[in-house]
């Protein structure tokens, strides 16, 4: 019998998505992926996110096209050097220059005319706003906004059909959301952060998301399963 509890998903390859994937599977609901293709410099991500999708056996995974011109400015999609080995300080200043202009955003609303689109009124993404605040988009105030928008937007919300959006992730450290995708088995392998590898994918080891990454498993008293150039 099919699952009635639908919930898209959006999941980019990497560990936070992986973790509210592996969540949002715990609460029952069947399994939509959407990850976008925006050109990003750290591609790799998404060849980790149809293994993560295999993995948990998704009822469907969609990859979304977006050009590249649309985000500009970011070291993610333009050609700016990422920052390597920056202090906790320096991370927990100002807005990065891997801030990716109205990304999730644009995310969201996608995910939102998928989620309509399948009759779900559930989208999950795994923003956090604890270990690294800089992004403006990962913030309560803006998930809350966004989900009273997609209830005035859509013709499920006006019917009475509410949309939520769930973060499960949103206040937890980087250790915590380790140890909870441990504990329903998520195989941290298959996950990719790094914003700057190798041209053969090895993760850089000292960007701002390596760094982040490798003191959460740390912390979390376990050791990260991929490989790092350092």
């Amino acid at each position: 019998m099919t699952n009635s509890r639908k919930a898209v998903v959006l999941i980019s390859g990497g560990l936070d998505s992986a973790t509210a994937m592996a969540i949002a599977r715990d609460e029952g609901f069947e399994l939509h992926g959407v990850s976008f293709d925006y050109g990003q410099r750290h591609r790799f991500e998404l060849e980790s996110a149809a293994k993560i999708c295999d993995a948990f056996e998704v009822a469907s995974h969609v990859v979304f096209p977006l050009d590249t011109a649309i985000f500009r400015g970011s070291a993610l999609t333009n050609d700016i050097d990422v920052p390597h080995n920056r202090s906790d300080d320096e991370m927990g200043g100002g807005i990065p220059v891997t801030y990716v202009p109205a990304r999730n955003t644009i995310f969201l609303s996608v995910g939102l005319g998928l989620a309509e689109s399948i009759g779900a009124n559930d989208i999950f993404i795994g923003v956090n706003a604890v270990d690294y605040s800089g992004y403006p988009d990962c913030r309560p105030e803006f998930i809350a906004a966004f989900e009273a928008m997609a209830n005035l937007a859509t013709k499920a919300g006006v019917e009475g059909q509410l949309l939520r959006i769930h973060t499960p992730l949103i206040s937890w450290t980087k250790a915590q959301i380790i140890q909870r995708g441990l504990e329903l088995g998520v195989d941290y392998s298959l996950t990719h952060s790094c914003y700057d590898p190798s041209p053969a994918g090895v993760s850089c080891g000292e960007c701002d998301s390596c760094q982040l990454r490798l003191k959460g498993f740390a912390e979390a008293g376990s050791t990260d399963p991929i490989a790092y150039q350092k």
